[in-house]
């Protein structure tokens, strides 16, 4: 990098460190810590929630996604809207009403505390997973970037998110991903805004050379609705129940809505957010459009063709300010992860009872752990924003059937539960092997843990009756 852009890096990532340590002095109780003390506006939980959730895979996969193919990836993001609707009126009241911490309360609150326990540990494992996933594609940009290893490039950026992680807690990670997603969004138009000028034809001839490359579709009728995944029915659907699960019973999401003063703020931040996806969503893959205009299509590295676009084509300055933006994306997730793995850790599985400085040695640990199974990942051959929504398909059904069967007057042995839980997850992997399209394995897993638990639960109190008789 050009001295100019590395003094663009460095100020972003000097001024990160330092609101965060400024932060952490508001910061007097685990409440404060983990929740913002509930007095976060809605706009900047729902920027958050964009952040978090979008991250480095917008900058690395979804262009790509646009210059490999079209944009029929925006037909997940409609499907989207429709989740956090549902999520919106169906269980953040529930979550209000009790005025939990942590979302999987309300499971113990309904089944007991080891079915408590039992959820929390579903969403430590599937959140370290994902996340290292994310984790992967912010190094692999980096890498790119800078020309570093990728191991030290996924050291670098968790070992600077941590140090304002640690310090400020979830206000300083809301309003710092806030501004981070301002600063990858401003990349996007900025690269947008470079390309129409850098492009030697006019605005309707590039439209209609994208629309004659089929580069700008968005539905796809494709009738193989259960083995591919981008089919509209699929799509829509598989895009509404991912997003009702992740951003219903997925706590690193629902946590930044917890963090509002009230439900009404909530359901603005929630249903907000899958608005902005949606025009975030557009806006990327109007890059990818652009950068294979400009470049002609030539073969790239798979998920490498923005951040190869970065580094060959942009001018010093613009580079850093892009640059700037792929770390921003790449640190708002990875600090997300940190607090809400150690606000689970802390509430659910220890019951809350757990110091501010404590809770800071918590989210260390999981720092350190998100950075080892990064490490452990290898690049695929498939879009790493694929995979990383194909991993959390295979625990939310059991999760958000959990949630679901809570919502019942009906009252479920542990043992019922758990079965219920392991055949959802289990029936994923079976799934998988069939070719069925991952849009679908969330409505499926949900119907197999309830039928299951009811069936089993079914079992029980009849074998029970004929002990009575």
């Amino acid at each position: 990098m050009q001295p100019i852009d590395l003094a663009i890096v460095m100020m972003f990532l000097a001024g990160n460190t330092l609101f965060g340590l400024w932060h952490g002095k508001s910061n007097k109780s685990t409440g404060d810590y983990f929740l913002g003390g509930h007095k976060l506006p809605w706009i900047a939980s729902m920027l958050s929630i964009v952040a978090s959730e979008t991250s480095v895979l917008t900058f690395v996969s979804v262009p790509g996604l646009a210059y490999r193919g079209d944009w029929t990836f925006l037909q997940l993001a409609m499907g989207y809207i429709v989740g956090r609707i549902l999520v919106s009126f169906v269980l953040l009241p529930m979550y209000f009403r009790h005025g939990v911490s942590s979302i999987y309360e309300v499971i113990g609150i309904r089944f007991g505390p080891e079915m408590h326990k039992v959820a929390a540990v579903v969403f430590l494992i599937t959140r370290t997973l994902g996340d290292a996933i994310r984790f992967l594609a912010a190094g692999v940009v980096v890498q790119v970037v800078t020309g570093w290893p990728l191991p030290l490039s996924i050291i670098i950026i968790g070992t600077v998110t941590l140090v304002y992680t640690l310090s400020g807690g979830l206000k300083a990670v809301v309003w710092l991903e806030s501004f981070q997603f301002g600063l990858y969004l401003l990349g996007g138009l900025v690269s947008i805004a470079f390309l129409l000028r850098s492009i030697d034809m006019p605005l309707p001839d590039m439209v209609s050379q994208l629309i004659q490359a089929g580069k700008l579709k968005i539905i796809n009728p494709d009738t193989h609705i259960f083995s591919k995944p981008l089919a509209f029915v699929s799509a829509f659907f598989g895009g509404t129940l991912l997003s009702l699960s992740s951003h219903g019973v997925d706590y690193m999401m629902v946590q930044r809505v917890l963090g509002c003063r009230n439900l009404n703020s909530a359901r603005k931040a929630m249903i907000g957010s899958g608005l902005f996806v949606l025009f975030q969503f557009s806006v990327f893959l109007l890059v990818g459009s652009l950068i294979w205009l400009f470049m002609h299509g030539a073969v790239q590295q798979k998920d490498r063709e923005f951040a190869f676009f970065i580094v060959h084509y942009l001018p010093v300055g613009l580079k850093g300010l892009l640059v700037a933006g792929v770390l921003s994306a790449a640190m708002s997730t990875h600090s997300s992860a940190i607090n809400s793995l150690a606000s689970s850790t802390v509430n659910d599985i220890l019951g809350g009872k757990v110091s501010l400085g404590k809770s800071r040695i918590i989210s260390l640990a999981w720092a350190v752990v998100l950075i080892i199974v990064a490490l452990l990942f290898d690049e695929s051959n498939e879009a790493i924003v694929m995979v990383g929504l194909e991993i959390a398909s295979f625990t939310y059904g059991g999760l958000l059937g959990l949630f679901l069967l809570s919502r019942s007057e009906k009252s479920y042995h542990a043992s019922s539960l758990v079965t219920g839980l392991l055949a959802s997850m289990g029936v994923v992997f079976l799934l998988k092997f069939l070719g069925l399209a991952w849009t679908w394995y969330i409505m499926v897993s949900v119907i197999v843990n309830l039928l299951t638990t009811v069936g089993i639960e079914a079992l029980q109190s009849g074998r029970n009756s004929l002990k009575a008789e």
